[in-house]
């Protein structure tokens, strides 16, 4: 693995505009502690998610630091953030970590005598019984390959995907970055569910300002990680001209739907995600004349990667499954 990384590295550390040492021998293990510590912000949680010493990680980016030339990363308050330099380099770092993932993976197919692993990153909320039937076809065409599966936000579904992490990914909205390419999948509608004995349970109103003075449910606004359904509700009251309501944030959505299901408030979901409730009766909707918003689920995989049989029967059976109705 360190020569794979170590020619990468050349090869496009050569071909940027970044003022550092044309041969520059970094080796995987360095850029996977500089990715880490990026990620996590701090030395001693990149030290926890590596499983290595404080000391270790420090020296480990000391020394890519000394390669570089550079500093790469700076300090604000008590986290590291990265210097232009590390921006930089942090393209380039993800493409070498994605190279070495497909390595190890494919030497791990041949040495387990399976066809190699298919990673899939998904959003929480869309690993429902869909992707299980897809999984099952899936297993059922290609019964060789390792399938794993990790539920994430949509941001860090794409960055999965892009640091190789993940093989494909299912996440919400388009994604724009020239290291993924994105098809779309399914389209998923957006509806008002309450309670089964709300006053409005399967009644109809001609606006979502109707509904201003409910309480609503949603995910809690955090970073650029936090899922679109944060912010939907809101931007669809925005739209409308009304500033603020009334809210709770709750971040799963099995907590969202039992709290709707006891009356504590309505909430905006994927009609999808509580079909099976509805026709249960547990949860019904309201339906809202001029909320018309569909929400695009897209699958994700690394551009210039190459997409395996795998992956690509995956977003195929996900496509299907959908079609089909399948709750």
């Amino acid at each position: 693995m360190f020569f794979l990384a170590k020619s990468c590295v050349k090869r496009i550390i050569s071909n940027s505009d970044m003022r550092m040492t044309h041969q520059m021998p970094m080796d995987s293990e360095g850029l996977e502690t500089f990715l880490c510590v990026h990620r996590t912000g701090s030395v001693s949680a990149a030290a926890f998610t590596l499983s290595r010493t404080q000391s270790a990680i420090s020296r480990r980016l000391t020394v890519l630091e000394e390669q570089a030339g550079v500093p790469l990363f700076e300090r604000v308050g008590r986290r590291l953030v990265m210097s232009d330099a590390g921006k930089a380099l942090l393209p380039y770092a993800e493409r070498v970590a994605a190279a070495v993932a497909d390595a190890r993976s494919a030497a791990q197919g041949l040495r387990s005598g399976k066809l190699g692993a298919l990673r899939i990153a998904a959003v929480g909320t869309l690993a429902d019984s869909r992707l299980t039937a897809a999984l099952h076809e899936v297993r059922r065409q290609f019964p060789g390959v390792d399938l794993q599966l990790r539920t994430a936000t949509s941001a860090q579904v794409s960055d999965l995907v892009r640091t190789g992490e993940a093989t494909v990914g299912l996440r919400y909205f388009d994604e724009r970055s020239p290291d993924l390419s994105a098809q779309r999948v399914v389209t998923e509608r957006l509806v008002v569910a309450c309670s089964n004995d709300h006053p409005l349970a399967r009644r109809r109103v001609p606006s979502l300002a109707k509904l201003a003075g409910e309480r609503w449910l949603a995910f809690p606004v955090i970073d650029r990680h936090e899922e679109f359904f944060a912010g939907s509700v809101f931007a669809q009251f925005m739209s409308r001209g009304i500033a603020q309501v009334e809210w709770t944030a709750i971040d799963s959505l099995t907590a969202q739907k039992r709290l709707v299901e006891a009356g504590l408030g309505i909430a905006l979901m994927q009609d999808s995600a509580i079909r099976e409730e509805v026709d249960r009766r547990q949860l019904a909707t309201i339906r809202v004349d001029d909320l018309q918003v569909e929400v695009p689920v897209v699958g994700i995989t690394r551009r210039g990667a190459g997409v395996s049989p795998a992956a690509k029967a995956l977003l195929a059976a996900v496509r299907a499954a959908c079609k089909q109705g399948i709750a």
